[in-house]
Order: C-alpha cells, then sequence, then structure tokens
C-alpha cells in the first residue's frame, strides 16, 4: 500500500508539472502552435510517457482549463475584498485577478473555435461542472449589483457575463505589457476601469 501511494504521489507531481508547462506553452504560444513534443521536452520526459497521462493535445488543454476553473472558483468561493463588499466590488476582484494572471502569462489563450477541442470540453464532466459553478455564482452577483444599481439594468446579465469571460483573452493587457512602459498594476487597472467601468449604470439618454 504505501509503494502504491507512494506511486500515485509521483504521478500527481509528474501531472502538476505537465498542467504547468500546458498552461505557460498556452499563454505563450496558444493552441494552435502549442505541440505535444514541446510539452515533453518542457516536463523533461518522453512523448511516450506524457501519452500515460494525457490521451492527446486537446485532453492536454482541456486539463489546463479544468485547473484553471479549479483556481478561479477559489477565488469566488473567497475573493480577496472584506466580507461586506458589495457584489459589484466582488465581480471586480475576481477580474482584477484574472487581469492579474494574463499580464504574469499564466492565462491560457484559447482558440474561439476549435471542434476537437470543443468537443473534448463537452465531454468532461469535471469542466462542465467548474463553468456552470462559476458562472452561477457570478451571474448572482450580476444580478445583485443591477439591484444594486451598480450595472447598467438595460445590459441583460448573460451579456454582462460573457464580458467579463472576455477579459481572459482580451489581447490588451499582452499588447500593453509587450511595449514595457507600464508595470503589471497600470495595466490590470487600466483594462480593469475600461472593462467594468463601462457596465456601470447611467441615465437615460
Amino acid at each position: 500500500m504505501g509503494r502504491l501511494a507512494f506511486r500515485e504521489q509521483v504521478l500527481r507531481v509528474r501531472e502538476d508539472a505537465i498542467l504547468t508547462a500546458v498552461n505557460r506553452l498556452l499563454a505563450d504560444k496558444g493552441f494552435d502552435l502549442m505541440t505535444v513534443d514541446e510539452v515533453a521536452a518542457e516536463v523533461g520526459i518522453a512523448k511516450a510517457s506524457l501519452y500515460k497521462h494525457f490521451a492527446s493535445k486537446e485532453a492536454l488543454a482541456a486539463a489546463a482549463l479544468v485547473r484553471l476553473l479549479e483556481r478561479t472558483m477559489a477565488v469566488v468561493e473567497s475573493p480577496p475584498v472584506p466580507a461586506e463588499a458589495t457584489a459589484f466590488q466582488r465581480l471586480r476582484s475576481v477580474v482584477r485577478w484574472a487581469l492579474a494572471l494574463q499580464v504574469a502569462g499564466e492565462m491560457p489563450s484559447l482558440p474561439s473555435q476549435n471542434s476537437s477541442l470543443r468537443a473534448e470540453l463537452l465531454s468532461s464532466k469535471d469542466y462542465l461542472d467548474l463553468l456552470m459553478r462559476v458562472s452561477e455564482k457570478l451571474g448572482q452577483w450580476i444580478v445583485q449589483a443591477q439591484a444594486d444599481g451598480d450595472i447598467d439594468t438595460r445590459l441583460p446579465p448573460e451579456v454582462v457575463l460573457y464580458t467579463i469571460y472576455a477579459r481572459g483573452c482580451d489581447p490588451v493587457p499582452v499588447f500593453l505589457k509587450g511595449t514595457g512602459q507600464y508595470s503589471d498594476e497600470q495595466i490590470v487597472e487600466w483594462v480593469l476601469s475600461s472593462c467594468l467601468d463601462g457596465l456601470r449604470s447611467r441615465p437615460a439618454a
């Protein structure tokens, strides 16, 4: 039993290393340009060994997204704001966290349309369950923020939700970082403001 537990621990450490490499390569190159050979080389294992953990490039990307959603759910469940924070402040804290990940090069970059990857994601119960949980929680905050007068009620909640999700693949933070003119903190705050302040309530025309 002890040997089995140790073997499982080794496999888990290797899988963590694989997913860390996948996440970095997806953030740096995107799904289409990332190769399984690159992942194996970065981890320092043979490609055949990698395939013992993940059957395909799509499975690698899906696993990286599941890990990202797990991290997102942890932030959503315990946002870095005071307990008395408003729904809008909670939304803002989650978007700030996501933008900081992107600027740090830790946000996977995935194609909006890829049939093989889409099929992999739709067949992943872990992915779908986590996506639903995150969406439901953010959706509750959006509805509450609209009731509080902090988000324009003329915007359907799903429009606000998709706008928030879109920040995860927003090219602006990476472009600004590439100029070398601004700090990560400045980039995060500017993109955060340009996104969320555009959702704020305003007098009807």
